[in-house]
Parts: C-alpha cells; sequence; structure tokens
C-alpha cells in the first residue's frame, strides 16, 4: 500500500475525512468533509508528519533551507513534518511560524523559531486550501522578513474545486506567485482508494456516495 493510500485510510480512521452532508464555508452543498481540526493524540500527529515528510522528499528531496507553517493549523504541520525529515530521511530543515500579532517586548517581530535570511529557499505547510487566504498572507508577510523564495507549498488534500477562477485555488498559486504545489492526495485518489472499499469493516464510499462526489465536481470541479 502507497503512503498515500494510507494516508486516506487514516483520514478516515481519524474521523478528519468525512461522508454525509455539509455546507462549505463558500455555502457549497458537499457529500464530503475534511476536518484536520479533528486530529488530536500524539500519535496521529506522527503518523501526520510522516505522511507530509513523506510527500516533501519524494517531491523535493532537495532545494529547500526551511519549513514554514501559518498559524495556526500550520503550526504543528510544520513541526511534525520537521521531525519526521529528520527522524526517517535525516534532513534536519529548520521551522518557523508566524505570531498572529507582532510580539512588542523581548526580541519582538512577527516570526517563531527559526529566522529566515536572504536567500532561503522556503516551504509553506498547510492543511487544505480553500480561498487559499492564509498562504497569500504568509507570502506578503515574508516580504518584510526577509528577501526569501518561497519555493513550493504542501497541503494533505487537493479537494479539485474551482477557487475564483476557472481553475483550482492550488493552480491560481501556482499562477499567481509561481511556486511549487504538492498535496498528499487529491479527491480523486480518495475516491479511487475508497470506493466499494472497507475501512475498518465499513465503506464510505459506495456507489451512491461516489455518483454525489462526481455530481458535486461536474458542478465545482475546476475546468
Amino acid at each position: 500500500m502507497s503512503y498515500k493510500e494510507e494516508f486516506i485510510r487514516f483520514m478516515v480512521a481519524s474521523g478528519v475525512l468525512t461522508f454525509g452532508d455539509f455546507t462549505t464555508k463558500s455555502g457549497r452543498k458537499t457529500p464530503y468533509f475534511i476536518n484536520t481540526g479533528n486530529y488530536k493524540t500524539g500519535a496521529q500527529a506522527a503518523r501526520l508528519g510522516d505522511y507530509y515528510a513523506a510527500c516533501v522528499q519524494e517531491n523535493m528531496p532537495e532545494g529547500i533551507d526551511c519549513l514554514f507553517g501559518p498559524a495556526y493549523k500550520g503550526i504543528p504541520l510544520a513541526v511534525t513534518t520537521a521531525a519526521s525529515l529528520y527522524r526517517n530521511y535525516g534532513r534536519d530543515l529548520p521551522y518557523c511560524f508566524n505570531r498572529k500579532e507582532a510580539k512588542d517586548h523581548g526580541e519582538g517581530g512577527t516570526m517563531v523559531g527559526y529566522k529566515p535570511k536572504d536567500g532561503d529557499r522556503v516551504a509553506i505547510i498547510e492543511d487544505v486550501v480553500t480561498a487559499g487566504t492564509a498562504v497569500r498572507e504568509s507570502i506578503e508577510m515574508f516580504k518584510h522578513v526577509a528577501d526569501v523564495k518561497i519555493e513550493a507549498l504542501f497541503v494533505s488534500a487537493d479537494r479539485m474545486e474551482r477557487g475564483t477562477r476557472d481553475c483550482t485555488t492550488l493552480d491560481e498559486l501556482r499562477e499567481d506567485y509561481g511556486i511549487k504545489v504538492f498535496p498528499i492526495v487529491t479527491i480523486q485518489d480518495i475516491k479511487e482508494t475508497l470506493h466499494n472499499r472497507e475501512v475498518d469493516g465499513k465503506v464510505y464510499i459506495d456507489d451512491e456516495m461516489r455518483a454525489r462526489m462526481d455530481a458535486y465536481l461536474a458542478e465545482y470541479g475546476a475546468r
């Protein structure tokens, strides 16, 4: 089983990937939902870091000087990814994250952890990008920190839906900023992996759910 297939089954078992009737923040009625806020144990955090690290290692085995996790959900993701990269691949990459509000005492500033310097190649570690707001804000913030190159963005899943244009939000970020974007899995991966297959004795995507997901993507998926 590939790490992608393992990750999909892990999301389901963790209650992060669920199926039913949901309404997204944008008002879309969706038959599936990904809530990474449901990760809550040390074991889950360690495994999550392993999946992110596997994606980083597969797609960018070199060319990164620093991992950045946007506050708030990106913070533990960057930390556990950095730990897994060192533990499993011997890559000791520094990590950093931002404060929501600049610190006005002590050393001050908006960054915590590693202090990026001019010329650094940075990879952003995020959960699920919907509108891309946090990523865009992070890229703008770095302009006031150092002359870095935002090299890549790693996310847990690509819903493959249209953003503000006909392409996906991830493709918008690729086009607007010239960065590489790597999801661990896509919604297509999820459909293929779980369709009529059991996870802990239950089938989550049967023919009916598969048809609902296909219909949703036909309406909201990227062209």
